[in-house]
């Protein structure tokens, strides 16, 4: 069971990965955590990494291909496993093909701007504790307050509606071009292509889930 879930910020797919994960005993392997893993473990991998993001610059992605090449050889991917967070670009995804790592399925959460406007903007957090509260879901108990210590609440810069607006303009220009190279693919008449599925994450949290599960069996 090896996966691929897309969804812009705010569809839920941090979620349905952990449920995923947990179904089908298989390890949700980050890119982020891949990198830091690897520098930390001072591989010839994550040296090369060090050297670059010592710079400034960006990981190249035939590196970050040579890392998930290497992760996926480790015993707890011998069920499977499920990319989160790559590829996010259509260079990604093509280099991910070339190097011959499989991909059984390819699935994408959509939602509207509105639902994500609406989940991100309206959180807050008690930055002491990391405690997470929303307007609509979780509020707290008096508006603008930590419901344990009373102290004030913020709001983070990333969940800001104008910050919130412009990660969906960067995620809909990366991702889009990916989107219809997974739809080309698995309607194409190669072997060994991924199944591309699209699910409507604007339902309940447990609807996702079911029609995901249901993508996968």
């Amino acid at each position: 069971m090896r996966i691929i879930l897309l969804g812009c910020p705010g569809a839920g797919k941090g979620t349905q990965a952990n449920l995923i994960c947990q179904r089908f005993q298989i390890p949700q392997i980050s890119t982020g955590d891949m990198l830091r893993a690897a520098v930390s473990a001072g591989t010839v991998l994550g040296k090369q990494a060090e050297s670059i993001m010592a710079t400034g610059a960006l990981v190249s992605d035939n590196l970050i291909i040579d890392l998930v090449a290497q992760r996926i050889q480790q015993d707890d991917c011998k069920n499977g496993f499920l990319l989160d967070g790559f590829p996010r670009t259509l260079p990604q995804a093509v280099a991910l093909r070339d190097a011959r790592i499989d991909i059984d399925h390819v699935i994408e959460i959509y939602v509207t701007d509105q639902t994500v406007v609406r989940r991100l903007s309206g959180r807050s957090i008690h930055p002491a504790s990391g405690r997470v509260y929303h307007i609509d879901f979780h509020p707290p108990k008096i508006p603008g307050k930590d419901d344990l210590t009373g102290e004030p609440l913020i709001q983070r810069e990333d969940d800001k509606e104008e910050t919130v607006r412009h990660r969906l303009k960067v995620y809909y220009e990366q991702t889009i071009p990916l989107l219809d190279y997974y739809t080309q693919l698995a309607n194409s008449e190669e072997n060994g292509v991924p199944i591309f599925s699209q699910i409507d994450g604007d339902q309940p949290v447990s609807q996702v889930t079911k029609e995901i599960f249901s993508v996968l069996r």
